[in-house]
């Protein structure tokens, strides 16, 4: 049993796979070295929430979730001096930041991301959250449990923005948009002029295709089965958009860029897609995935062509991005008018949480936040 002084807050908990998630009142205790407690004023709904929630991840259960905060600092620990009380925060992933590819500049591939994100508390066993018994609730999910009013956050997740932009649609700048448009911008950099195609139109989807545009590839395809989504990626700068429902959308993509695309992004994590953006791909195409996939999806790749083609494939995980520095640059793009993101949020109150990932799932709403 620990301690439990410290500050009420209200939590949303995971307690069973497959169950939705229950929101209690627990307490938080003051942060401690290298932590920044902030007041949450909205948390993005992300698909890897439910990802935990559904069992595909193995974690164990007592758990806040919530990684796609925004907030204010309350107070910092000892060892922070990036940000101070006051200031207005996004909290991104965690990482070591000592190992070889954290110094190298892509903390997304820290070789302890699991410890520091998904293990249920700080690399020491401890959790900063605990219910009214004293009895400890796992904490630090990505480095900050943001679906809680309150929260303490690893001094790395914790990204500062400006004062005067919106919190209320700022949460998803740090996983969702960010692994869309890193993915586009960092890793496959599409050339002025190129071509690019992003199969699934989802809020990832449809950041790495804003991106793209803003990247100024000048044809840009989107892929998705629904009609609704591929009007909002014409909307949001696509040139051509295709509904496999309705048409082979590999032979569409040949047909449009004369031989096949030069860049490419599956988010759907579906074996099939996964294939069907491979056959898609130019001589020297380069093509990106990082949607989670069922732990029994097999994609399937023809190697001999692959080899004949000299194509390339990259894994992409949080969009390889440095967060202090690229949110702040995904900010800037969005006040030039080039990164309309706040078309994809719709807004919920924290205590209709439950509507906000059934509405995600149904493909009703592309990125819920929820609201304190």
């Amino acid at each position: 049993m620990s301690d439990a002084s410290g500050t009420p807050v209200r939590a949303a908990v995971f307690e069973k796979v497959g169950e939705p998630l229950a929101i209690r009142d627990l307490v938080l205790e003051e942060p401690r070295a290298n932590e920044v407690q902030v007041r949450m004023v909205a948390t993005g709904v992300c698909h890897t929430d439910a990802v935990v929630r559904d069992g595909w991840m193995p974690t164990d259960p007592n758990f806040v979730l919530g990684h796609e905060g925004a907030g204010v600092v309350e107070k910092i620990g000892p060892g922070v001096t990036h940000v101070a009380p006051g200031d207005h925060v996004v909290l991104t992933v965690n990482s070591c930041g000592a190992c070889q590819n954290c110094w190298s500049g892509h903390p997304a591939y820290c070789a302890d991301i699991f410890i520091h994100n998904f293990a249920g508390g700080r690399p020491d066993g401890s959790t900063a959250f605990s219910d009214a018994e004293g009895e400890p609730v796992r904490s630090h999910f990505f480095g900050q449990s943001s679906f809680a009013t309150l929260t303490n956050a690893a001094s790395r997740s914790v990204v500062k923005i400006p004062d005067d932009f919106p919190l209320e649609i700022a949460g998803p700048l740090g996983c969702g948009v960010q692994t869309g448009a890193g993915a586009v911008l960092n890793v496959l950099q599409p050339r002025p002029g190129g071509t690019f195609v992003v199969f699934g139109a989802g809020a990832v989807g449809l950041s790495a295709l804003m991106a793209a545009v803003a990247n100024r590839a000048g044809t840009v395809i989107a892929v998705d089965m629904v009609d609704s989504r591929l009007e909002l990626a014409t909307e949001l700068g696509a040139t051509h958009v295709i509904n496999p429902g309705r048409e082979d959308s590999v032979a569409r993509i040949h047909e449009i860029t004369g031989g096949g695309v030069q860049t490419a992004l599956d988010t759907t994590g579906n074996d099939r897609v996964f294939a069907q953006m491979i056959d898609a791909l130019a001589v020297a195409g380069h093509a990106g995935a990082l949607g989670a996939a069922k732990a029994d999806a097999k994609g399937v790749i023809d190697l001999p062509s692959a080899l004949a083609r000299g194509i390339r494939l990259t894994w992409i995980v949080e969009g390889d991005a440095m967060p202090q520095t690229f949110i702040p640059e995904l900010i800037a793009l969005n006040r030039a008018g080039q990164f309309p993101f706040e078309r994809l949020v719709r807004s919920y109150a924290f205590d209709d949480l439950v509507t906000a990932f059934a509405d995600s799932e149904s493909g009703e709403v592309l990125k819920p936040v929820v609201t304190f």
